[in-house]
């Protein structure tokens, strides 16, 4: 395993903490490399469509961080490389296998919702924890350009875990920003690569079965970075599912019952590891969470040497590499896919022009099925 990093110094101690292989000196050096045969891309979120790509076209299986790309056409441009090309490609989304979004799945195959007409999916993460840190990390001195990254330019935290579970996708938005007014460099259309200056964004999506779905992207809100930074609601048609910071509720029409300790995760690190020197303090609690027992059936399937490794936001990321492995292996489709992702993804780049369309409804295009049910052979 090897790794390759813009800024001097990093991918050389990640090979130290980690024992890898070695390091490489660019991308590209990565690509043309015949022992290769797999590219994990965690590079800054508006970068990943490209480089799908360009890692696709040279032969390799692609890991890719969230968001899949921030146009229809770098989304599009994937999709038909992992067509094309018969190669593994999955969008690593957390939500997916949040607790919330597991549990969700579980009472909708066993038909305790009855129809679900209405879910809400919240990514609720103010700037002033951790992310000033990250982007400096991440930007250098130019950091403040991109903090202002569009937030329903990265929607996949809340979206996903609503489309996780509920087996649909969005055909049309009506979205709301909110323009930001802390006046600190950070969301001005002055200074934004992005022209941005939205900070917290609403929008309400028309599903494809015909009920609808609630996304709240929040970048300035009073609420604790070490709870859970992505929140779910589900409501059908004979069950309900709620979620707020520290508790989760199961309705039905006679009772609701606490569901807390199903969702909760256990941790895997303490937060003062030094594996977490270079994540922000009010960060790292997403780095550091692991199971809750709601995986427990899923996690049986994990291989033993996952057995005390570090896992993260929520549990959620040996199981997400577990299914990228697995597909890469056996051939198969993994679970967020290049047509799952772009479901993902595409309604919130679409909801950005709404909002800037002043919340004109606008529908969204949809890049169609995945070709072959998760699991099955893609060639």
């Amino acid at each position: 395993m090897y790794a390759t990093d813009e800024i001097e110094g990093r991918a050389e101690k990640l090979v130290d903490v980690w024992g890898l292989a070695g390091a490489r000196p660019d991308f590209d050096a990565m690509l043309a490399d015949p022992s290769i045969d797999a590219i994990a891309i965690f590079t800054q979120r508006w970068t990943h469509g490209p480089l799908v790509v360009q890692a696709l076209r040279a032969g390799k299986h692609v890991f890719s961080t969230v968001p899949m790309a921030v146009s229809r056409e770098e989304i599009s441009s994937i999709i038909d490389a992992v067509r094309e090309t018969g190669l593994t490609y999955m969008m690593g989304e957390t939500s997916y296998y949040n607790p919330a979004t597991v549990f969700a799945r579980q009472k909708l195959a066993a038909g305790e919702f009855g129809r679900v007409f209405y879910a809400e999916g919240d990514y609720l993460h103010d700037m002033d924890l951790g992310f000033y840190d990250a982007y400096r990390f991440s930007g250098g001195e130019a950091w403040k350009a991109t903090a202002s990254y569009p937030p329903m330019w990265y929607p996949t935290h809340s979206i996903g875990g609503v489309l996780g579970a509920i087996p649909s996708h969005a055909v049309s938005v009506s979205c709301i920003g909110v323009h930001d007014e802390r006046g600190d460099g950070v969301f001005d259309t002055g200074v934004s690569m992005f022209g941005n200056d939205f900070s917290n964004m609403t929008a309400l999506f028309e599903l494809a079965d015909g009920g609808s779905m609630r996304i709240n992207e929040f970048r300035r809100v009073g609420y604790p970075a070490r709870t859970r930074e992505s929140r779910f609601r589900f409501f059908g048609t004979e069950g309900s599912f709620e979620q707020l910071a520290t508790t989760s509720i199961w309705q039905d029409k006679t009772e609701a019952k606490d569901v807390s300790e199903l969702i909760e995760s256990r941790p895997t690190l303490s937060l003062d590891d030094p594996l977490l020197a270079d994540v922000a303090p009010a960060l790292r609690a997403a780095f550091v969470s692991g199971h809750a027992p709601v995986h427990d059936e899923e996690a049986a399937r994990l291989p033993a040497e996952f057995k005390g490794a570090p896992n993260g936001h929520e549990g959620s990321h040996q199981l997400l590499v577990d299914d990228f492995v697995r597909a890469v292996e056996v051939g198969t489709l993994p679970t967020v896919n290049a047509w799952a992702a772009a479901r993902f993804t595409l309604p919130g780049l679409i909801a950005q022009e709404s909002a800037l369309r002043g919340g004109e409804r606008l529908a969204i295009p949809d890049l169609g099925d995945a070709p072959v049910p998760v699991g099955s052979p893609l060639r």
